[in-house]
């Protein structure tokens, strides 16, 4: 199970918020054991992207030898 202040990663476009499949979060609440969590997205200015409730399926762990990306994020 992923915990809260973990970094996930996004398996999946949430067009509605900008975000695409790859994009980094940080989880801020776990739901029901793990069925699902609310994730912050941050540019890497430290404002908020997105605030998003996303299911176990839509997210995974960072893996230990990941990096992040850069890319500008599409105004909604």
């Amino acid at each position: 199970m992923i915990n809260e202040h973990e970094r996930i990663v996004l398996n999946v476009a949430v067009p509605a918020e900008g975000l695409e499949a790859g994009d980094v979060g940080t989880v801020v609440h776990v739901y029901r054991d793990g069925l699902a969590y609310e994730v912050e997205f941050t540019t890497l200015d430290g404002k908020t992207a997105a605030v998003v409730t996303l299911e176990s399926a839509q997210v995974r762990p960072v893996g230990k030898r990941e990096i992040t990306h850069a890319r500008e994020l599409v105004a909604k």
